[in-house]
Order: C-alpha cells, then sequence, then structure tokens
C-alpha cells in the first residue's frame, strides 16, 4: 500500500488510518503533533505547500488535519483532492457551507458511497449573524456518532465556521480553553474572530450530551462518562 504525503499536519498517513492498532500507537518522531487526552491535535495542511513531496498527484485541501481518529476538519474539498480523500475511505462528509453543493462534488459523494450532512450556517459576522447553537448541537451529534466514522467536517477555508464545531467538540471533550482558543487561532490565523471565540466560550455542551446514543459513541471513556452522567 502506498504511503500518503508526508504531510506536515497528519499524526499518521491515510492510507493507514483506519488500522485500530493506531488508537494506541506511539505518534511518529517526525510528526508536529500534540495529544491532549488521547485526542490528536494536528497542525493545518496550506494549500499548495510541499506539492512536490505528494506522491500519486495526493493533495489534501486547505488546512487539512486529523481532528482524532476518523474525524478530519479541511476547507471545501475541490476535484484535485478527490484522490487523496479516497484514500480517507470516507463514510460521510459534515458541510457547514450554506451554498448548493458543487455538482462534481456530489457526483464524488454518490461514487464512493459517502453520505453528505449539510448545516448550513452563516457564521459570527458581527453585527447580524451568528451561528445558531441548535444548528451546533445537531451536527456535533453526527460527529459523535461512530457509525458515520471516517468523517470530514468542511466550510470553505476550513477556518471559521468549521473552527467553532471542532471548538465546540473540544469542549465536549473536556479540553481548556487556552488549548481550544489555541487551536482555534492556528487555523483561523491570520483572521481569528472574537465573536467564534465568544460562541465557543459560552456554547452549552449539556444539549449535546442528551442526543448522543452512547453506544454509538467512539472510544471516549471521558466523554463516555459525560454522557451517561447527563442520561
Amino acid at each position: 500500500m502506498s504511503e500518503l504525503p508526508g504531510i506536515q499536519q497528519t499524526a499518521v498517513s491515510a492510507s493507514v488510518a483506519h488500522d485500530e492498532s493506531l488508537h494506541d500507537a506511539e505518534p511518529a518522531a517526525n510528526f508536529p503533533i500534540t495529544i491532549t487526552n488521547t485526542i490528536v491535535a494536528t497542525k493545518p495542511f496550506e494549500d499548495g505547500a510541499n506539492m512536490d513531496e505528494c506522491p500519486e498527484d495526493l493533495y489534501p485541501p486547505e488546512n487539512f488535519a486529523m481532528v482524532c481518529p476518523y474525524i478530519y476538519r479541511s476547507g471545501m474539498p475541490k476535484k484535485r483532492h478527490f484522490p487523496f480523500l479516497q484514500k480517507l475511505k470516507l463514510k460521510s462528509i459534515l458541510t457547514l457551507i450554506l451554498e448548493e453543493y458543487p455538482e462534481q462534488s456530489q457526483k464524488f459523494l454518490n461514487q464512493n458511497g459517502i453520505k453528505l450532512f449539510q448545516f448550513g450556517v452563516a457564521g459570527n459576522k458581527e453585527p447580524f449573524a451568528d451561528i445558531p447553537e441548535a444548528v451546533m448541537c445537531e451536527a456535533l451529534a453526527v460527529l459523535m456518532d461512530r457509525r458515520n466514522h471516517p468523517i470530514l467536517i468542511h466550510c470553505n477555508k476550513g477556518k471559521h465556521r468549521t473552527g467553532c464545531l471542532v471548538g465546540c467538540l473540544r469542549k465536549v471533550q473536556e479540553w481548556s480553553h487556552t488549548s481550544i482558543f489555541d487551536e482555534y487561532r492556528r487555523y483561523s490565523a491570520p483572521k481569528s474572530r472574537s465573536m467564534d471565540q465568544q460562541f465557543i466560550e459560552l456554547f452549552d455542551v449539556r444539549p449535546v450530551l442528551e442526543k448522543i446514543d452512547l453506544a454509538c459513541l467512539p472510544d471516549w471513556p471521558m466523554v463516555s462518562a459525560r454522557v451517561s452522567f447527563s442520561q
């Protein structure tokens, strides 16, 4: 099996990302990766960076990274990214864009048996637009159902709306606000939004925990305990 690009942000190459043994494996020393409560945090891949190192024309989308095992994030995938996405063996894509999903992308999903979840949100742009909490709760319920994994989250650039969803997921995973905001800013730079960070800080995870089917939750012991307690 061929290796995926030696991309700077990913803890494991996508060609081996679904080996169950990786849940307990030590990360490769050459990958810049931090682990908090066994949940992986990674560095974004800039679209167009290190393309000479990508074999077989496997180009990750802008801002691509692994959030944690079987959950990925990125900007809007384009046609040239499809071969890379095939290596991930995705079961689902969760998009936060408002617009109709591009025709060529829908065709790719149909050809590869990938289910599309669309939670269109406008983003937190002062002063009139914000992300509805109820929509974010529904998106998190999809994200935290392992029947939908492997899954890719994306918006247009993989920065603000995707950053908000991942930030809310980190709250469920009991990350500190400091770590959550550090990760958010790493992907949203150079235009981080204070409204996004305020949204994440004030987001109430309790409605999310009530929606989760414990039997379908990923192997996240600390989260499982919270869900059991809340239900």
